[in-house]
């Protein structure tokens, strides 16, 4: 345990998703020895986000406008979305050059562990994108994890009855990972060999 300050920081690193007490302690010796313009420009940055994004109000994906890049692209495909829990998942799926359509961000996946139910997701939105009938298909993209396959059954069940081409992302994905981990070869044969949901 460390005095005032240093402990706070210490304390507010620890916080983040990731970064262990040892983790933690590190990141903030390594800030006290830094140059003061080297933590300003960090700490500016860090408000700055706060500050500029927000999520896109289509598809929920980080933006620092209304809209983020990929909704206001006109050559993406508007029939095909693919639906991820986070958006970092965009960006990994983005890595793989396979897919060129749309998204939709969930916000998480069902999880009664956790107290997330379809109501604490961005469940409705995604069906009021399916209103118009432009979408004609729909790739779940959800982890290959419990919770994942879950939210991707639970979808598929609410869905069953639109009309649409609802398919799943093909094995190749380890079962209980996370997108963002995979590589973009693992990931690009398990996304253009995806199969349709059950």
């Amino acid at each position: 345990m460390y005095e005032g300050v240093v402990q706070d920081l210490i304390d507010e690193l620890g916080r983040l998703p990731g970064v262990g007490p040892k983790s933690a302690q590190r990141i903030a010796f390594h800030l006290l020895q830094a140059d003061e313009p080297d933590v300003r420009r960090l700490a500016e940055t860090l408000l700055q986000v706060k500050a500029r994004v927000r999520f896109c109000s289509i598809c929920f994906n980080v933006s620092e406008d209304d809209t983020c890049r990929i909704c206001r692209d006109p050559r993406r495909d508007p029939t095909a979305l693919c639906v991820v829990e986070e958006y970092k998942d965009v960006v990994a799926i983005e890595r793989t050059r396979e897919f060129k359509g749309r998204y939709h961000v969930l916000g998480g996946a069902i999880s009664p562990i956790d107290g997330i139910g379809p109501d604490q997701l961005r469940i409705r939105e995604l069906l009021t994108r399916l209103s118009d009938g432009a979408i004609t298909e729909i790739i779940l993209a959800t982890d290959p994890n419990l919770e994942g396959e879950a939210t991707a059954t639970y979808l598929t069940r609410l869905m069953r009855d639109l009309g649409l081409r609802i398919t799943r992302l093909a094995s190749g994905l380890p079962v209980g990972g996370d997108l963002e981990y995979a590589d973009e070869v693992t990931l690009g044969r398990a996304f253009s060999g995806r199969r349709a949901a059950e």
